[in-house]
C-alpha cells in the first residue's frame, strides 16, 4: 500500500500523501482493511496472537502486561495516525495528475488479504487441532 501510495505521489512523507481517500476511494478501503488487521480488532488473527502473546507474556511475569500493553495502544495509535495521514484531510496542491488504481494492485491487495481471511475462518490451521 505505501508503495502505491509512493508510486503515484512520488514521496514517502505523510504529510504530503494527504487526501489521497478523494482520488482513490478503493484504495482507502485497502488501507483501512490493512490498518483495522494490524490494530488487531476481532474478529482478525492478529487478535488471537495478540491475545496469545499478552497472556504468555503475563504467566512468564506478570510486570510485562504494561510493556504489552503499551506496546498494543501504540500500534493501535500509530496505525490510526498513518491512515489518517495518508487517506483524509485536504488533497495537496503539489499533485497535478493522479494515474487511477490499477487491476493488478487490487489483485495483490486481495492476494495478501485472502490468506489472512482463511486463518480467520479456520484457525486451526496453525493453532494445532483444538481438543
Amino acid at each position: 500500500l505505501a508503495n502505491t501510495n509512493y508510486e503515484r505521489t512520488h514521496s514517502r512523507t505523510l504529510l504530503l500523501t494527504r487526501g489521497l481517500q478523494l482520488m482513490l476511494p478503493l484504495m482507502a478501503a485497502w488501507w483501512l482493511l490493512a490498518n483495522l488487521m494490524n490494530m488487531a480488532l476481532p474478529p482478525t488473527i492478529n487478535l488471537t496472537g495478540e491475545l496469545l502473546i499478552i497472556t504468555s507474556m503475563y504467566n512468564w511475569s506478570p510486570l510485562t502486561i504494561m510493556l504489552t500493553g503499551a506496546g498494543t495502544l501504540l500500534t493501535a495509535a500509530y496505525s490510526l495516525h498513518m491512515f489518517l495521514m495518508t487517506q483524509r484531510g485536504k488533497f495537496p496542491r503539489h499533485i497535478i495528475k493522479m494515474n487511477p488504481t490499477y487491476t493488478r494492485e487490487h489483485l495483490l491487495m486481495t492476494l495478501h488479504i485472502l490468506p489472512l481471511l482463511m486463518l480467520l475462518t479456520k484457525p486451526e490451521l496453525i493453532m494445532g487441532p483444538l481438543s
